[in-house]
């Protein structure tokens, strides 16, 4: 298992405590765009896909870490209900 493959399955397991550059990270290594016009939000999208808005202050609710890894997900083609 990759780091990449373990970084989001403890983001699986324990959706708490992360910070943007995390999941930036990963949104680099997908190919998922990432931006930050100068607000509070941190705006994810990738063309064809519903972007995902998450707010850029600690900690990040398990709720937008969620639907980062949903979209993560949706982007690889993986369907886990984990």
């Amino acid at each position: 298992m990759s780091q990449f493959e373990k970084l989001l399955a403890q983001m699986r397991r324990h959706p708490h405590d992360w910070q943007i550059k995390e999941l930036q990270q990963i949104a680099d290594r997908v190919g998922i765009a990432y931006r930050q016009p100068g607000t509070s939000h941190v705006t994810f999208s990738i063309v064809g896909y519903a972007p995902v808005v998450v707010p850029a202050h600690k900690p990040i609710k398990p709720l937008y870490i969620k639907r980062f890894i949903a979209l993560v997900d949706s982007v690889r083609g993986v369907n886990d209900n984990q």
